[in-house]
């Protein structure tokens, strides 16, 4: 079993950045791919972004030029660095990670973009 805690979210103006974390433990030997997801009320979950265990990564169309995913193998450990922020990305962000075939979440943070 994977356990994934993700950092708090919170209100963020319009214009402005947020960083999120998520530190994965656990069974965390043969994690492979990190990411990041998105539920807004009323809509379905989506993806936001995915770094694999190779470094490379994919964006969402929404979340392109704007928010940049990395991670720390050392400390088992996924970022999200989202800028330029806009009510539309108002969401619950839910960390990811797989491991041999099996999907872990973590138990989502709220952000918030409003004046």
């Amino acid at each position: 079993q994977v356990q994934l805690v993700e950092s708090r979210g919170g209100l963020v103006q319009p214009g402005g950045s947020l960083r999120l974390s998520c530190a994965a433990s656990g069974s965390i030997f043969g994690i492979g791919a990190m990411g990041w997801y998105r539920q807004a009320p009323g809509k379905q979950r989506e993806l936001v972004a995915v770094i694999f265990s190779s470094g490379g990564t994919t964006y969402a169309d929404s979340a392109k030029g704007r928010f940049t995913i990395s991670r720390d193998n050392a400390k088992n450990t996924v970022y999200l660095q989202m800028n330029s922020l806009n009510p539309e990305d108002t969401a619950v962000y839910y960390c990811y990670c797989n491991r041999g075939g099996s999907g872990y979440w973590g138990q989502g943070t709220q952000v918030t973009v409003s004046s």
